[in-house]
């Protein structure tokens, strides 16, 4: 009996806790499972179990979203160990230095980063209830973290319209309305941002606020629970190759250990499973490859359902998919991670600790040269990640050259940036600035280069040795240079996303500005096409202009140089010709149908969030009323026109822009506007080889199909920079492509191409699409009547973080006259 005793009080005390904790049915006043529950009731809940709970429940909210709903992070574990909760966490991080004896073991649980993988919220609280409850002993030795919905705006997007348009209680025939989300799904953010590709990136401000916590606590594992496709049994770890070639022999092995947890009681239910299949470990921005680049344990866990499944659905082969059926399949995956995770406590600790050690990289050092806003935005985005960087002396760095691939040289400055993979986000460091991954298999998920110095436009060296930097000093004043009695003008460059900020605010508040199509030079200062003139002149009327241009000066950190007159020493005077002003421009993005909510989300988030431009979003539902006459700009994202764009909407289009007004058309949005009836661009014709083939095996058909594939690879193309939409580029430029769209030189307005070497500088690209590709256009102007027909091929603004590229975007808007 007195064996037994400790048994029993054990169990006394985990029924006395249950029956004090109200279960998430409870609480919510519905049986889990059979309603999809809004963001605001899984607060409640969560706020519920800090308060009834606060012993082992801490709540907190680490931000808000676009629209303002509360992005919360739980952390669950036992009474003693919420006691020491810091202590515990300092202990943890002191591994990151090789230092520190931890005895817990850290775990993140992240639910819902696509809103409409609406599913794994409702886990979440199924998972946390169990941990307080009937798991609670894993939480002796665990401090598990639990975000419960990444993505609230999404997923109460989805949840409304599922409402909304449901039968009562549900109707499981997949063609029924309920089964069929429209174009604006809940998959993504606000801003129609994929959150799940922004770990890396940080442009969304969910994913932003959530750095700050998981730098906080870089946990031991990380798991991302998603949704798939309906009829797709579960997918967990191990992940699919290519693995990047950082992660470790024990991370690896340490998926298996995970996933031979839960295939046992998947297979205790007999539900279906697999690994090692489509989800692989290689591009940087996901939630389980950043953490896995930071010494976690990072896993993807799909459930099949995703948008489609509702509260039921017919799958493919005749079953029931529930609601509950997918709660059940997440929340048993999610507890076993945990119990894995408490079994290896030691084991998890000592190879976290290893994991920082000297590893030993090729490169040491990534040493960069360029635009100081381009570096200064970098320096920016790191800090973010708290990656150590610095300035390097005055010097040589050598090793290997960018901008020619191969072994060079570079002269160095106390304004050249240095970033080392001798600290403790190293591994990060490599992955992010390494000039081309190593790609163990072509098959992959998403994009295969990612490079950061290709994509801020530095010019950079990986060298083979640790180059010596200082702090960077931040503390810099901005001021008018030249001493002129009385200005005439105050002239600035053109060359980066702050110039074009500078120049949106200006225009803004009212401010007439004036550009340049010809260097020139003045007080002995060069000038180069696009610089920015202020006149006093052209001001005049302008109540408290003084004001109003010193204040957006110092908030955009301009330098301006003050001239006492419009007679420049060479080039062009600023009363010619070729000294224009710009037009405050008005806009319009096409949003709906036809386009990609992708690139859509993409233009309206730099307007809104980088730009800081007003833009009008025109749905495709009433564009056919819309007066095209009040806007100077419309904006086309990439998607498929082919149904939308008829002959009488191409033909008002084509007579919109021949009376002055500018289309700008981007990636498939060309395709709708191209052919006989349409502009002057035309789809470049490929030769084929009719030379007979043997059969290829059925296997292989897939990887035949990725000869015509360019999976997000980086190609270096030529640059007109005479042209304004490549105002402030040098004669290169390096450019993310998604795909093999070919369209032949323009008559002229050629701003940026490919020549004849089209292979890329990083990624993977199909030796047929390298063909398809020679001698492309990448992006251009025609013009057409009295307006403009703005071509990009390969998309700038590609999930905000190709930094580079967007200033040929701000050509578009505001320097192509």
């Amino acid at each position: 009996m007195n064996r037994l005793l400790p048994a029993i009080l054990f169990l006394l005390s985990i029924a006395i806790s249950a029956q004090n904790l109200k279960s998430p049915s409870e609480f919510l006043g519905y049986e889990l499972g059979t309603q999809f529950s809004r963001h605001h009731q899984v607060v409640d809940y969560y706020e519920y179990l800090a308060e009834a709970a606060p012993d082992r429940v801490k709540l907190v909210t680490y931000g808000a979203t676009n629209e303002r709903r509360p992005l919360l992070l739980a952390y669950v574990t036992s009474s003693a160990n919420m006691g020491d909760l810091e202590q515990i966490r300092q202990e943890h991080l002191k591994a990151i230095q090789g230092e520190g004896n931890q005895e817990k073991v850290i775990v993140w649980l992240s639910y819902n980063v696509h809103g409409n993988e609406s599913v794994s919220t409702e886990a979440s609280m199924k998972t946390i209830y169990e941990l307080l409850t009937t798991k609670s002993a894993y939480l002796d030795n665990a401090v598990v973290l639990i975000d419960p919905c990444i993505n609230p705006d999404g997923r109460d997007r989805y949840i409304n319209w599922y409402n909304q348009n449901k039968n009562t209680p549900y109707q499981v025939d997949p063609n029924s309305k309920e089964h069929h989300e429209g174009w604006l799904s809940g998959r993504s953010n606000h801003y129609m941002f994929d959150l799940n590709r922004d770990w890396a990136w940080l442009t969304q401000v969910e994913s932003q606020q959530r750095l700050k916590f998981y730098n906080k606590w870089m946990p031991h594992i990380h798991v991302d629970f998603h949704e798939q496709g309906v009829d797709n049994p579960y997918y967990f770890a191990p992940a699919a190759e290519p693995y990047h070639e950082v992660i470790t022999s024990f991370q690896r092995d340490f998926q298996k250990t995970i996933g031979k947890n839960h295939a046992k009681y998947f297979d205790a239910n007999g539900w279906f499973y697999f690994t090692k299949e489509f989800f692989d470990l290689f591009y940087p921005s996901y939630g389980d490859t950043y953490p896995t680049y930071n010494g976690s344990i990072g896993m993807t866990y799909e459930q099949g359902g995703s948008g489609r499944a509702g509260l039921g659905i017919i799958t493919g082969i005749g079953d029931t998919l529930t609601l509950k059926d997918r709660i059940a399949h997440h929340h048993t995956t999610g507890l076993s991670t945990v119990e894995v995770a408490v079994n290896n406590v030691a084991k998890l600790n000592t190879e976290f600790k290893k994991f920082f050690g000297n590893k030993n990289f090729k490169y040491k050092s990534y040493v960069m040269n360029g635009n100081p806003d381009n570096i200064k935005a970098l320096e920016s985005l790191l800090a973010k990640h708290k990656i150590a960087y610095g300035r390097a002396n005055s010097g040589t760095a050598k090793g290997y050259r960018y901008k020619t691939r191969a072994s060079g040289s570079m002269q160095t400055s106390n304004q050249s940036l240095v970033v080392s993979t001798n600290q403790p986000k190293g591994t990060l460091v490599k992955v992010l600035f390494e000039p081309d991954a190593k790609l163990s298999d072509s098959l992959t998920y998403d994009i295969t280069a990612w490079s950061l110095p290709y994509a801020y436009g530095l010019d950079a060296i990986a060298s083979s040795s640790l180059v010596a930097s200082s702090p960077v000093d931040d503390k810099v004043v901005y001021k008018y240079a030249g001493k002129p009695v009385k200005p005439y003008a105050w002239v600035t460059d053109w060359n980066s996303m702050d110039d074009a900020r500078f120049l949106a605010a200006l225009l803004q508040q009212g401010v007439k500005v004036r550009t340049t199509y010809h260097p020139f030079t003045i007080d002995g200062k060069s000038f180069k096409r696009g610089s920015l003139i202020i006149t006093q002149s052209d001001n005049n009327d302008l109540k408290d202009f003084d004001n109003i241009r010193s204040t957006v000066q110092e908030r955009y950190k301009k330098n301006l140089h003050a001239v006492g007159t419009g007679f420049v020493d060479s080039g062009k005077d600023f009363g010619s010709p070729y000294v224009q002003r710009i037009k405050k421009p008005k806009v319009a993005v096409l949003t709906g149908g036809p386009t990609s909510s992708y690139q859509f989300g993409e233009i309206w988030h730099f307007f809104e969030q980088q730009l800081k431009y007003p833009i009008t979003v025109v749905d495709e539902a009433y564009y056919d009323r819309v007066d095209l006459d009040a806007y100077d700009i419309l904006i086309l994202p990439g998607g498929r026109y082919g149904r939308f764009m008829n002959d009488a909407r191409l033909g008002k289009l084509k007579s919109w822009v021949s009376q002055g007004g500018k289309l700008i058309a981007m990636g498939g949005a060309i395709k709708g506007i191209d052919g006989e009836k349409g502009f002057n661009i035309k789809t470049k014709k490929q030769e084929k080889d009719n030379t007979a083939q043997p059969p290829k095996p059925h296997e292989n058909q897939q990887r035949e199909r990725m000869k015509n594939a360019i999976t997000g690879a980086i190609f270096k193309v030529k640059v007109d920079n005479t042209h304004p939409m490549a105002y402030g580029y040098g004669e290169d430029y390096y450019t993310l492509k998604l795909g093999s769209d070919a369209y032949e030189y323009l008559a002229s307005g050629n701003a940026a191409y490919l020549e004849n070497q089209t292979r890329p500088v990083a990624g993977f690209a199909g030796s047929q699409a390298q063909k398809a590709i020679g001698k492309t256009l990448v992006f251009g102007v025609e013009g057409h009547g009295g307006g403009q027909v703005v071509y990009m091929v390969d998309n700038p603004l590609f999930r905000g973080f190709w930094e580079n590229g967007k200033l040929f975007f701000a050509n578009a808007i505001f320097m192509v006259n």
